[in-house]
């Protein structure tokens, strides 16, 4: 594998000034100093160990509804279901939307500097302490491999180890399409299915997911689980510094690619129709014909979600596989007992629900992710169902390291869920999507605006859990809309969001 490597004065030297002065003189030797972590803290590290060891396992567009051991018995995850039995699962994790129509940017940029949807410093994560940056500087080895979807320059600040990386997403082309338009043969991942498109998701010939490296094919889940083994690999019987892990799946984004032998285990036929399927949507949400929602042809039939799905969940199980041999390496290289394994995604995404099969929407399946934390200190086999967000990752992993969170961080940590010490951080959650969607969610009722278009939706979560019965014109139910507006508009002057209702 090809590895960048930085040297610690290549790394400071490239932080720059500006919002990173904080990291210079005091506070570097604050963040190194390795007693600085407190018997509390410490219970998150090994016997012996100050500081634990980090493996995040980040995947693309995978909804919160998709572990077999945790809430879908349809999708086979015996990986994922491995880190439910050994950790603890937040149920309840969500993002807080984007500013444009790939969401995957907005989250990865909110988790990678801990600041809110307007705050973050958009693409590029603006000049703020970054969270592989943070830990690098309190002298962990930081690698990344996979899917960044942030501006380079950000990434080389984050990391002193980057190994192959890939873009946004994979698109998938025939390079033969001319002639086989003149055999009649349509390999399109678009409209389909539709007939006369042959798109086959394990036709390696399409590219997509399937890579050419050293004159190889193989699928970037793969390719990502290559260069993190390798890693692991090389820091054999080393223990002079912790590491963090920063391993990013393109899977399960579309084109929704894997081996034959794995979309056999799903036959569309017998895939379950989710109980929130509808032909179309209500209403134009906003965005209702970009990219995303032009993979399934309109109206949405059965079948065609059906297909969708098994792609979708044949991916899953796929990446799956290969985040098992991440974590048989981690085992076999004595490093196990001292690493906190997290494996979250960037958002979920909606596959045929309300009409739908993007993310760009703030419907549960899209704006709720899994997230799981096992290793030294984490109870094993709990459910936390606190709502939180995934960008709280970042003070998290300081917090068990013993190290100062720095101050532009905005996201608390999970940690005191993790102790027992809170029931909960938020009383509500708040997500957006450009000027078409605002949403504001307590852990019974969501309430979602659509501005644009003069919309609004209520949905009772406890008793309507898949969203299918909007009580926002119902008059007994004109206080909780009242009560939520109220909280809607507190969360966009907290979040800097200048969007003005009076105006639309």
């Amino acid at each position: 594998m090809n590895f960048r490597d930085f040297t610690r004065r290549d790394f400071v030297r490239g932080l720059g000034f500006g919002a990173v002065g904080w990291a210079l003189g005091g506070a570097w030797q604050r963040l190194t100093q390795a007693e600085g972590a407190t018997r509390e803290t410490r219970r998150f590290a090994a016997k012996g160990r100050e500081q634990p060891n980090f493996l995040f396992l980040f995947t693309d567009d995978q909804t919160f509804s998709t572990i077999g051991a945790l809430n879908n018995q349809e999708v086979r995850t015996p990986n994922m279901d491995r880190l439910v039995r050994r950790g603890t699962t937040f149920t309840h994790c969500f993002h807080q939307g984007a500013w444009h129509g790939a969401v995957c940017v907005a989250s990865r940029a909110m988790l990678n500097t801990g600041r809110y949807i307007w705050t973050c410093g958009g693409d590029n994560c603006g000049d703020w302490p970054l969270w592989g940056q943070t830990l690098g500087l309190a002298g962990y080895d930081t690698f990344m491999t996979g899917k960044w979807h942030n501006q380079d320059p950000a990434l080389k600040r984050s990391f002193k180890t980057i190994g192959p990386t890939g873009g946004g997403m994979y698109h998938s082309k025939d390079p033969n399409a001319e002639a086989n338009a003149a055999k009649g043969i349509v390999n399109d991942p678009y409209d389909r299915p539709r007939p006369g498109n042959s798109w086959s998701p394990y036709d390696k010939t399409l590219e997509g997911h399937w890579r050419q490296v050293d004159g190889e094919t193989v699928h970037s889940s793969k390719l990502w689980a290559d260069t993190a083994i390798e890693y692991l690999n090389g820091r054999a019987g080393r223990r002079d510094n912790a590491f963090f892990m920063y391993v990013a799946f393109h899977a399960p984004h579309d084109p929704r690619q894997a081996p034959k032998e794995f979309v056999d285990m799903y036959p569309p036929e017998k895939i379950t129709i989710p109980p929130n399927y509808l032909p179309q949507h209500p209403f134009d949400q906003g965005d209702y014909k970009l990219r995303d929602e032009l993979l399934a042809p309109f109206p949405r039939t059965k079948e065609a979600v059906q297909v969708h799905l098994s792609e979708y969940y044949a991916i899953i199980t796929h990446a799956d596989h290969h985040i098992g041999r991440i974590l048989d390496a981690l085992e076999a290289s004595g490093e196990a007992d001292n690493t906190i394994i997290i494996f979250s995604a960037d958002h979920g995404l909606a596959v045929g629900q309300h009409g739908l099969m993007g993310k760009q929407n703030q419907y549960e399946h899209s704006v709720r992710m899994p997230l799981v934390l096992c290793g030294p200190g984490i109870e094993a086999g709990r459910k936390n169902d606190a709502m939180v967000y995934l960008p709280s990752l970042f003070a998290t992993t300081c917090e068990m390291a013993g190290i100062d969170t720095p101050e532009t961080v905005q996201f608390p940590s999970l940690v005191p869920l993790l102790t027992g010490q809170k029931t909960r951080l938020h009383d509500s959650i708040y997500c957006a999507y450009r000027h078409f969607q605002r949403m504001v969610r307590t852990e019974r009722y969501k309430l979602i605006r659509y501005p644009q278009v003069g919309e609004v939706q209520l949905f009772d979560l406890h008793n309507d859990p898949w969203e299918m019965n909007d009580l926002a014109e119902a008059p007994q139910h004109a206080q909780t809309v009242k009560t939520l507006d109220a909280e809607l508009h507190r969360w966009m002057k907290i979040t800097g969001d200048e969007l003005d209702f009076a105006s639309l």
